[in-house]
């Protein structure tokens, strides 16, 4: 077996598991995340449901040729149906109902979902908890009147969630991998499991065609927020007016799903769109330049840092509270810092 380059568990929260539009009524689907094999459905009703996928039955998986019956799903193998709650309904050939299903109480574990921001998201909790947190709603993305249709960019990427996240706070490998030169300062707040960062910047400025040039500024303020470890949003606020979630699943611990989900406001001028676009153009190129670093870099849990970093351990120590296993989540921190470095 290949040793992990990381040796990080697989935090809890809510994640991203599928886009709504995606699934209709009676679908099934197969998922692998958390390290689980996972079956989506959509009931009759329209509820979107996550179960471990594995019928108890005889072990057959339910996301490969299940059907839904109203508010269940069926086994393809011998039929056998379960609610959302993990609760078997019917055994359609059973004169009597095994007494371990007979009772109600669910023999499939089932995960909390909600449909959110055109996204169906799960919690996840390795100890089975409730959700501990909820995430926020974005009514940029469901408002076209005032907003764009969203873009969806995606990738997979060979590294635990911890590491993509602690990317934005590691000021100096933005010199180094993308190329700019000067990171401004930053303001840093955490209320338990939410983290929030502001940034006024001066960045390069585009021509009507979308040519970055350098050598001239325009102004711009980024705010960043983070719920939990799968959900972040970002506003690009100045001369264009773009809102991003940017949502981060668990494959394996080892392994993420990044999905970036952006639109763009309606009431700018046709340059600033084409500025707009190449912004999110940048964005991208910028992802795929850290990829191959993600990939083959190994974790390092007592790093040698100097004043030009950023606040690395700061990140790790509020992201930390999302590892049960390690006893780190039983009181969320809460903080207020300035990052001044450049």
């Amino acid at each position: 077996m290949t040793k992990s380059r990381f040796n990080l568990p697989v935090p809890f929260g809510w994640y991203a598991v599928y886009m709504a539009s995606e699934l209709v009524r009676g679908d099934v689907k197969p998922l692998y995340y958390f390290e689980q094999d996972l079956v989506l459905f959509r009931t009759e009703s329209g509820a979107a449901r996550v179960l471990d996928a594995m019928c108890p039955h005889l072990g057959a998986h339910i996301g490969h040729g299940g059907k839904v019956h109203g508010e269940s799903v069926a086994c393809p193998f011998h039929g056998w149906e379960y609610n959302g709650d993990g609760v078997c309904t019917k055994v359609p050939y059973a004169e009597k109902i095994p007494p371990k299903v007979a009772d109600g109480h669910p023999c499939m574990k089932s995960y909390p979902v909600k449909e959110m921001n055109g996204v169906i998201w799960a919690w996840y909790h390795p100890q089975g908890i409730d959700p501990l947190f909820e995430i926020e709603e974005i009514p940029e993305l469901d408002d076209r009147d005032n907003w764009s249709e969203p873009t969806i960019q995606e990738w997979e990427v060979n590294a635990p969630l911890q590491e993509t996240g602690e990317n934005a706070v590691d000021k100096a490998h933005f010199e180094f991998v993308h190329g700019i030169n000067e990171m401004p300062a930053s303001e840093i707040t955490v209320d338990g499991f939410t983290r929030s960062t502001e940034m006024d910047v001066r960045s390069a400025s585009y021509d009507e065609e979308g040519n970055r040039n350098p050598n001239e500024l325009m102004d711009r303020k980024i705010t960043t927020i983070n719920i939990g470890p799968g959900y972040s949003l970002q506003s690009f606020i100045g001369i264009t007016d773009i809102r991003m979630l940017g949502t981060i699943t668990p494959i394996t611990r080892d392994k993420v799903f990044l999905r970036f989900i952006t639109v763009i406001g309606n009431d700018i001028s046709q340059t600033s769109e084409v500025i707009a676009q190449a912004m999110l153009d940048n964005l991208r190129i910028q992802v795929e330049q850290d990829i191959p670093i993600w990939n083959h870099k190994k974790y390092q849990e007592k790093p040698i840092l100097c004043d030009g970093d950023g606040p690395i351990m700061q990140y790790r120590k509020w992201f930390s509270q999302f590892y049960p296993q390690r006893g780190s989540a039983s009181v969320p921190c809460r903080a207020t810092q300035q990052d001044t470095r450049g």
